[in-house]
């Protein structure tokens, strides 16, 4: 029933959507995605303690928690403040506020490149819509703690603080994402040093992490001592020269992120590299493989992938004024707005999406839920209602 289901979409352009004033997401449709947001997430809420956040789904249906300091902690905030913008719930303001709050003690704790995530999602998103300076001041000294992380001999932020084959000085693509806490903090708080450790990590990423066909790969270890190369690899994907879709989502969404915040042509040209190659590289219906380069038949697809390239395709278009990002954006909403992978209220533990695709070679989150997936896929489809042009 999938494959066929996949062969409709391919070929007939079936999708969810329909045209409203030259859109193909109507109004309509965007309210309704936003209700069945609102009742997930009150779903959500009721299976959390002051000291967990939703992560995925268990094998057994049921929902699996993770703890704050975990990676994936601000999506769940974040997410709820998106599900407010669009509706303006008093009842969901005061669960997303509920839920940054518990954020904060990451000031007090070890954490490693994610607080990006952590914060700039959660009290990024609340001081956005809300003005609350107490949100200011979380998201400045969370900036400061990640800037600490920045090594100048290697030009740039370490991701992981666990080692294994060999490496010295991890670096990941994802760590691309975690910059907009540092331009968030050096413009709330008036410090340029935060820009620079950005800008720096950018460039230096730039230089290292892509190929000649502007795919990326995961990983890069440098050595601390001297900053040169010592590998490159892709830990999360089918194989080091492979194209693994999450990461080659991270990259455009955080050289379109750095071009806004920054306003440098070098960063737009990058992404506008990026997203030319996934233009010729998505299949039709707009969901990436987990891993483009995977050579088997027909490779599971990554919904979260999509979300997120979804969100920053959006960006680009309205950076360059290129319909052709815009449409595909829009399309791979339009697919993920489908049955096949959008959920029915009361469903999928709460969560929104299905079938994403967490870390294959690990064996970890495969074809699950994810928060993040719902996170950029909520975020998306505020870009697209905010859309003009």
């Amino acid at each position: 029933m999938k494959k066929w289901y996949l062969f409709l979409v391919a070929v007939l352009g079936l999708t969810a959507c329909g045209k409203d004033a030259g859109r193909a997401i109507s109004d309509q449709q965007l309210a309704d995605v936003f209700s069945l947001a609102e009742k997930q997430y009150l779903m959500l809420d009721e299976q959390l303690t002051d000291s967990t956040m939703p992560r995925t789904l268990n094998a057994d249906g049921t929902l699996r928690t993770s703890d704050l300091n975990w990676w994936c902690s601000g999506f769940f905030p974040g997410s709820l403040w998106y599900i407010y913008e669009f509706g303006q719930s008093p009842v969901i303001r005061d669960m997303a506020l509920k839920q940054t709050q518990k954020l904060k003690p990451l000031l007090e704790m070890n954490t490693d490149h994610d607080i990006g995530f952590q914060l700039n999602c959660s009290y990024g998103n609340a001081y956005r819509l809300t003005d609350d300076e107490t949100c200011r001041d979380v998201l400045v000294a969370g900036a400061w703690k990640l800037a600490q992380r920045m090594n100048p001999t290697t030009g740039v932020i370490r991701s992981w603080d666990f080692l294994r084959k060999g490496w010295k000085y991890p670096v990941i693509i994802d760590n691309m994402m975690n910059l907009e806490l540092l331009t968030v903090g050096a413009r709330l708080g008036g410090e340029e040093q935060l820009g620079q450790v950005a800008r720096t990590h950018a460039d230096t990423t730039m230089k290292n992490h892509f190929r000649a066909d502007y795919t990326s790969y995961h990983l890069v270890n440098y050595d601390p001592e001297t900053g040169e190369v010592l590998s490159r690899e892709t830990v999360q994907g089918y194989a080091d020269e492979s194209a693994w879709s999450r990461g080659q989502a991270w990259a455009l969404y955080g050289y379109s992120m750095m071009y806004r915040e920054t306003g440098e042509a070098r960063y737009l040209v990058q992404a506008k590299n990026i997203g030319d190659m996934l233009l010729k590289r998505l299949p039709d219906d707009g969901i990436p493989y987990w891993d483009f380069d995977d050579p088997q038949e027909n490779p599971l697809r990554d919904v979260s992938a999509a979300a997120i390239m979804a969100s920053a395709f959006i960006q680009l278009s309205e950076h360059t004024g290129n319909k052709d990002y815009f449409s595909m954006a829009e399309k791979q909403l339009c697919t993920m707005l489908t049955p096949e992978y959008l959920a029915t209220a009361g469903s999928n533990g709460g969560f929104l999406l299905k079938h994403g695709v967490g870390n294959i070679p690990d064996n970890s989150e495969v074809d699950v839920p994810l928060t993040y997936a719902d996170y950029y896929f909520l975020e998306a489809l505020v870009r697209y209602w905010k859309h003009e042009g």
